[in-house]
């Protein structure tokens, strides 16, 4: 990859040029993104026909045709050569193409570059039209975009991105961490995601090695990774950025298990996940034994869960197999593996882990409803309220002041002009869009929660008003008040 001394060159050309998310879309315009969302390139050839250096990168990077080398050196002063040097760029015939993405990217107070591999070619089905090299580098895809959001982002020491491919999760950390390690067994990635830091101006440790062995006896706190977590049979032809070579869903149950050992005490792991489903096995029991008594909080939601043909489809589409020629044969011989390994849906999910000195709480549920990101601050407050809970009894718990989350909203149905609604449902609005049906109490409860009163006194309170015993209020609504606490009604 490109050498030190021309980096600051590129970072300025591309400054200068204005190639950030904003301009790009801006350049391209509506009617362009949308026929890029249908693997349809020609609008966007006709927007950037202007010449612009601009245009000329779009042309270069996102849309990978060659440009005049005129051009180039216009967008690229003085680079032409060094990035063909570097295996960036290649020139003949008076053009230059590109042998590598660089495409921007960044969120409302960051605008950043990406180094990484073009996407294959995409048929009008968004199939890829020829097979996925084995050590592709993949850049911006739904799965980084995830982890980015499911990332707590409180101010960290140290941080490590476990896979880093190019770079991502390393450009987000780096923004709350003095100290960002990043990890990749990809030698190419690698140099990816090192220039993909340089680039930005961020330091950025790589290091080569698998999993946790290139940070043996060091800690962290906080661990983001998206490892290859694919479940394909053995002997199956191993693309880097998503299979493991490790058997089944071992290689997250190696990442569960081994996690404690690398965070300081209150430190995060949050892991972006796939996980088997066996016959006759419950998969939150599973999961739940991966946990095995470590030191550590968990919050393990699954999000989707897909069935085995299903599964792999997606993953042969995505090595740009759909349309080869051995392609009935390997998906047959996927699917009798997971015949063979009973193996009857698999799980998509986020694993959150935390060490504790407490005795370890854990929350595996599933939730296909909506999600509001960015989750990360849903997940540093489920944290927060763990740790209250786990201290107080009943009693205790009422003697507290909570308030009601701020982006709580209420919803009542009932007959027009009707005294009292049929149903009352308490929604959260960020996050994990929780909702609750309440009863009358709990919906006092909630709506007076404001930090002034404890919930005790608003029980009292509530028993005077509805003509209620106090104490039995106390007693029956407790266990309500802790399941408002533990999943964010209250905090």
């Amino acid at each position: 990859m490109l050498p030190d001394e021309f980096v600051p060159a590129l970072r300025s050309a591309l400054t200068r040029a204005a190639f950030t998310v904003d301009d790009v879309y801006a350049l391209l315009g509506d009617d362009a993104h949308r026929a890029l969302g249908r693997n349809q390139t020609v609008p966007a050839l006709r927007a950037t026909r202007g010449g612009s250096p601009l245009a000329t990168l779009v042309r270069l990077f996102a849309l990978q045709v060659p440009v005049d080398r005129a051009a180039a050196d216009t967008a690229l002063p003085g680079l032409v050569e060094p990035l063909v040097a570097a295996g960036m760029l290649a020139a003949s015939g008076g053009e230059v193409r590109a042998l590598v993405d660089l495409r921007p990217y960044g969120d409302e107070s960051h605008d950043w570059w990406i180094v990484c591999d073009p996407t294959p070619g995409l048929d009008s089905a968004g199939q890829s039209v020829r097979a996925m090299d084995p050590e592709h580098v993949l850049g911006i895809s739904e799965a980084s975009s995830s982890l980015a959001q499911l990332t707590v982002r409180t101010p960290v020491d140290r941080a490590l991105d476990i896979g880093t491919g190019c770079g991502v999760q390393a450009l987000h950390l780096a923004q709350h961490a003095r100290e960002v390690v990043a990890t990749d067994v990809n030698p190419r990635a690698l140099a990816m995601a090192s220039l993909t830091a340089r680039l930005n101006d961020l330091d950025v440790e790589v290091r080569d090695g698998s999993l946790f062995d290139p940070v043996a006896g060091e800690t962290f706190d906080l661990i983001a990774t998206n490892p290859p977590f694919v479940i394909s049979p053995p002997g199956s032809e191993v693309l880097v950025y998503r299979d493991s070579g490790m058997p089944g869903d071992s290689v997250v149950r190696h990442l569960v298990e081994n996690a404690d050992s690398h965070l300081s005490d209150g430190g995060w792991c949050q892991i972006l996940a796939n996980w088997a489903h066996r016959a006759g096995t419950d998969w939150q029991d599973q999961v739940g034994e991966w946990l095995g008594g470590r030191p550590v909080d968990a919050w393990i939601l699954q999000r989707e869960l897909v069935d085995p043909a299903a599964y792999v489809e997606m993953w042969l589409a995505d090595a740009g197999l759909a349309t080869a020629p051995d392609y009935v044969q390997r998906y047959d011989a996927w699917l009798d593996w997971f015949a063979e390994e009973r193996i009857e849906a698999i799980g998509f999910g986020w694993l959150s882990l935390r060490k504790t000195s407490a005795t370890p709480v854990h929350r595996i549920e599933e939730w296909a409803g909506e999600i509001a990101p960015p989750v990360g601050p849903a997940i540093a407050d489920w944290g927060r309220r763990t740790d209250l809970l786990r201290t107080l009894d009943d009693g205790a718990l009422l003697d507290q002041a909570f308030r009601q989350a701020p982006d709580l909203v209420e919803e009542t149905r009932g007959p027009v002009g009707a005294e009292h609604p049929e149903t009352i449902v308490v929604r959260l609005q960020q996050g994990v869009r929780r909702a609750r049906q309440v009863d009358t109490v709990e919906a006092g409860l909630v709506g007076a929660s404001d930090g002034d009163l404890t919930s005790g006194q608003i029980l009292d309170a509530l028993g005077s008003l509805l003509d209620r015993d106090a104490h039995e209020l106390r007693r029956i609504y407790a266990p309500s008040v802790r399941e408002l606490v533990e999943d964010g009604f209250l905090s």
